[in-house]
């Protein structure tokens, strides 16, 4: 069956993030046969780009970033699928850049992250989030700073995962913080330091995908997987499309990776799938404009992916694109 996409696409600078800041009106529905369909819910009324975006609790929750004209924030925002809806929550206890976070036990934790860009200032900074009470508890720091850093919960630990460290070098560094006694235990390093990848909790197994060696001249299809059982890592098939600063995220049975930096000067648009069972990858349908610096989120319904950079440069959007298959 034909493919097919209609959409109007309207770009104009804005003073809130005055390098090349932009706001993207996308199609409302994009329909491709049997892969899927993208639409647009309520905006977030903020430009934001690599911040942390976690479900819990029947809400999405979006920490930090770069917005408001600054290179991080401390701006945590919620937003509500049942009435589509946001509203602003208690702020982050410092301002932070591509930090890593994963939902646990109804608590958000979010490590990591950079104060100043580009990839300066990395943080070893650890906060849990108490999204019923709207307050923040500062825990137990990593034990080497990183930013752009792979974080998910596996068992009742949360995991943080290679990153770039405060000489801006990316790192293999593998810990875990235990919430029962408070502290971080070092685990076996990624097979090849890399940061900007995506980070996916399976079962008792990590994910990490794609990601970059250093600039995104050096993305990766690497695909490893860890057994937390063992403490070790093996290879699973690469994703078909080398990318770094992407959103991943377990839908269905499905590892979906969206968007990406970069593609010909232009934001990746790639929108692909390892079935978790079968061990393979396939294309669903694209995303209807190329996004980086994202994370993304699900209900088991759909998947989120609010805000990003729309271009190759320090971009933000205020979109909230949300894909359903």
């Amino acid at each position: 069956m034909r493919l097919f996409a209609t959409f109007i696409t309207a770009i104009f600078l804005v003073d809130a993030l005055p390098r090349h800041s932009y706001s993207v009106w996308d199609l409302q529905t994009v329909p491709t046969s049997g892969q899927g369909t993208w639409s647009e819910k309520a905006r977030l009324g903020e430009q934001r780009t690599e911040a942390a975006v976690v479900f819990a609790n029947g809400r999405i929750y979006v920490l930090g970033g770069m917005a408001r004209g600054q290179d991080s924030h401390v701006l945590n925002q919620e937003y509500d699928p049942a009435t589509d809806r946001w509203r602003e929550r208690a702020p982050m206890p410092r301002p932070l850049s591509h930090p890593g976070a994963a939902a646990m036990g109804g608590k958000i934790y979010v490590v990591g992250g950079f104060l100043r860009n580009v990839h300066l200032d990395a943080q070893d900074s650890v906060f849990e989030y108490d999204p019923a009470a709207d307050t923040w508890r500062t825990l137990a720091p990593l034990k080497s700073p990183r930013g752009s850093v792979g974080v998910a919960a596996v068992n009742g630990k949360i995991h943080a995962i290679g990153g770039r460290d405060v000489n801006r070098v990316t790192v293999a560094a593998h810990e875990a913080y235990d919430p029962k006694t408070g502290k971080w235990t070092d685990l076996s390093p990624l097979p090849k330091a890399r940061d900007h990848m995506g980070v996916v909790a399976v079962g008792g197994q990590i994910h990490a995908i794609g990601g970059r060696f250093n600039t995104p001249n050096e993305n990766t299809d690497m695909h490893d997987v860890y057994d937390q059982r063992t403490n070790t890592w093996k290879t699973a098939a690469p994703l078909p499309t080398p990318r770094s600063g992407v959103s991943a995220v377990l839908y269905r049975g499905l590892i979906v990776v969206d968007g990406g930096e970069c593609d010909k000067g232009k934001p990746f648009v790639e929108n692909e799938a390892f079935d978790v069972k079968a061990g393979r990858w396939s294309s669903l349908a694209p995303m209807p404009s190329g996004r980086h610096g994202i994370q993304a989120a699900t209900d088991g319904q759909v998947v989120y992916v609010p805000g990003g950079a729309p271009a190759c440069a320090t971009a933000a959007s205020d979109t909230m694109l949300m894909f359903r298959r």
